[in-house]
C-alpha cells in the first residue's frame, strides 16, 4: 500500500496533479491512501517551497510542477 500526498494550496496545478495522481493510480490498479495537504504549515514541514509537490510514502519525487502521466506511472509502479 502506497501512502501518496499531494502538497499544494489549492490552486489549479495543486489540482491537475491530484486528477493525475488518482488516475495515475486506478489505471495501475495499486492500493493507496491519497491525502491532499492543503495547510501551509503542513506543507512547510516537508520542506517544499513550490507546490503542487507530491510525496510517496514519506520521500518527494516531485515538486514545483504537474508530472506527466509516464512520469508518475514508472514512479507509482514500483
Amino acid at each position: 500500500m502506497k501512502d501518496i500526498k499531494i502538497l499544494g494550496t489549492g490552486c489549479p496545478k495543486c489540482k491537475q496533479t491530484t486528477a493525475a495522481v488518482e488516475e495515475t493510480v486506478k489505471k495501475l490498479g495499486i492500493e493507496a491512501t491519497i491525502e491532499k495537504v492543503e495547510d501551509i504549515m503542513e506543507i512547510m514541514k516537508y520542506n517544499v517551497l513550490s507546490t503542487p509537490a507530491v510525496v510517496v510514502n514519506g520521500n518527494i519525487v516531485f515538486k514545483g510542477r504537474v508530472p506527466t502521466s509516464s512520469e508518475l506511472e514508472a514512479i507509482l509502479a514500483n
